[in-house]
């Protein structure tokens, strides 16, 4: 599998990050705080993603489980990545803090957030269906 590097930025530059994936399979989750703040999100593994600056500009939020970790910059409020509630060992990357992005040539999934048990499930099984066809 070939990987595609992606680089990016809070909205003050403060905070830069990297990360590597096979595509940007971007989805959008509509529970309460994703909706507000616009995410579009990719996923990448642990191992694939660095922070390249700002770890002093980066503040926590937390709220439902307090399972996932969403990071944002404490200077400018920018949220450009975190440690989602379905796989809390990866990270999603806000596509909208990503340079050179055009989020109007990618197809966007819906993540029924608002309805997150179900939409985990669901989720879940999808890629144990896409595991056993590889």
């Amino acid at each position: 599998m070939t990987l595609s590097t992606w680089s990016g930025a809070c909205h003050c530059g403060a905070v830069r990050f990297a990360f590597q994936a096979p595509s940007l399979r971007a989805f959008a989750c509509n529970c309460s705080l994703c909706h507000q703040r616009g995410a579009i999100w990719v996923g990448c593994a642990d191992a694939h993603f660095q922070l390249l600056g700002g770890n002093d500009a980066l503040s926590t939020y937390a709220f439902g489980t307090h399972t996932a970790t969403h990071y944002f910059c404490r200077r400018c409020g920018a949220a450009p990545f975190s440690h989602p509630r379905l796989a809390p060992a990866h990270w999603v990357v806000n596509l909208r803090c990503v340079d050179g992005v055009d989020l109007a040539t990618l197809e966007i999934h819906p993540f029924d957030g608002q309805h997150w048990e179900d939409a985990a499930r669901a989720w879940l099984q999808a890629q144990a269906m896409a595991s056993a066809v590889r």
